[in-house]
């Protein structure tokens, strides 16, 4: 590859354009205004059309956005200041319905369906959980919701909570496997120092991993309704990176943030080493311990070297006790290990579907359940464990 070459895939990695799929962090200082308590309708249009704008060239977009406890407060008329665990749950139960709200009638214009979800730590980090809610999104996606995220604020307890939505962000990305996470922010990226307090700050426009230098550079989040700052952000970069996810902090405050993005404005790109699916399949054969094996014919086993899935036809035998959800080994016909997957169903399931049909699943089981015994993204063959 010539130098221009390099260049131009450089500068490829730090745009909106092109990307396969997007999560977008939106922070209460951006979408409530902090003297009235009132959404920014004008702002979120604005978004929604970029938003759309986004769809229409390919890209599938989620939404992860705060904001609940901040309007729910103002209709509960809860005082300034810091509020008692259980006075920011009551406020995020009546926020989130006004959030919704706003986020249905602002991307309803583009003919855009809004789905929301709640998530809890667990519901990303606990592996059973993880696949579900892994699956409900990316089902979503594939009907052409918009998910719009926030953590479910109304029953977390301060021991089981994210503690701000851009580790939440983050985890959804590296859930999704998304290939940007964008953090809209007060600042445009990432500076050598806090620019508020020294003129001398330098804006740092690409920073390839966060080591404690770039750690440093990090201040104190301002004061109002934001509970983040650079420093959360810096967490969040630490979960997309190793996920394979490239992530940006961006000026949000101005109309249409996201489509300036998409034309290069002004921002810090983080990138990662690997892309997201490799990352996955790597934490798939390095981090799960398998609690069992699946064997396979010879021709599911050629067929899952051309990236294909597990199909129930191509299974010929089931060893161990696992569930759905659990990593187990796929083994080819002669016992040698091809790799390492999820499995989409429990062993006993496993074994009553072994070499049927996948239109045969719903009637043998009882219930629908997935195509795939193990769906290729959740397989992680030998080579690819190795990043081959």
């Amino acid at each position: 590859m010539d130098a221009q070459a390099l260049q131009d895939a450089d500068q490829s990695l730090n745009t909106l354009s092109g990307a396969r799929r997007v999560v977008v962090k939106i922070g209460s200082a951006l979408l409530v205004d902090q003297q009235s308590g009132e959404i920014r309708t004008r702002w979120l249009e604005a978004l929604a059309d970029d938003i759309a704008a986004l769809r229409n060239g390919g890209t599938d977009v989620l939404i992860v956005s705060s904001g609940s406890i901040a309007v729910g407060r103002r209709h509960l008329d809860l005082k300034q200041g810091a509020l008692k665990l259980e006075e920011k749950q009551a406020a995020a139960a009546t926020g989130q319905i006004r959030l919704a709200h706003a986020y249905q009638d602002a991307l309803a214009r583009h003919g855009i369906t809004v789905a929301q979800i709640l998530l809890t730590p667990s519901d990303t980090e606990v592996r059973r959980r993880h696949l579900n809610a892994r699956g409900t999104v990316l089902q979503l996606l594939k009907l052409g919701a918009v998910p719009v995220i926030n953590e479910n604020d109304t029953v977390a307890t301060e021991e089981i909570r994210y503690g701000d939505n851009d580790r939440l962000a983050a985890r959804v990305a590296t859930m999704v496997s998304a290939d940007v996470l964008v953090l809209l922010s007060d600042v445009d990226g990432l500076y050598t120092a806090d620019p508020r307090k020294d003129p001398n700050a330098r804006h740092l426009p690409e920073v390839l991993g966060i080591s404690p230098e770039i750690e440093a550079m990090a201040g104190k989040a301002p004061v109002g309704f934001s509970s983040g700052g650079m420093v959360t952000k810096l967490e969040a970069g630490k979960i997309a990176l190793t996920g394979g996810c490239r992530m940006v902090i961006a000026k949000g405050e101005v109309s249409h943030a996201l489509k300036d993005l998409t034309e290069g404005a002004r921002a810090s790109w983080f990138l990662p080493a690997v892309e997201p699916l490799a990352a996955r399949k790597s934490w798939i054969a390095g981090m799960l311990e398998p609690q069992g094996t699946i064997t396979v014919d010879a021709g599911a086993a050629a067929a899952l070297g051309r990236g294909k899935s597990l199909l129930p036809a191509g299974a010929i035998s089931v060893d161990g006790d696992f569930q759905r959800g659990d990593a187990v080994r796929v083994a080819g016909p002669d016992g040698r290990v091809l790799g390492i997957g999820v499995s989409a169903f429990s062993a006993e399931d496993t074994t009553r579907v072994l070499g049927k049909k996948t239109g045969d699943i719903e009637a043998i089981l009882g219930y629908k359940g997935r195509s795939e015994l193990i769906h290729a993204d959740d397989l992680a063959l030998e080579r690819q464990a190795g990043g081959q």
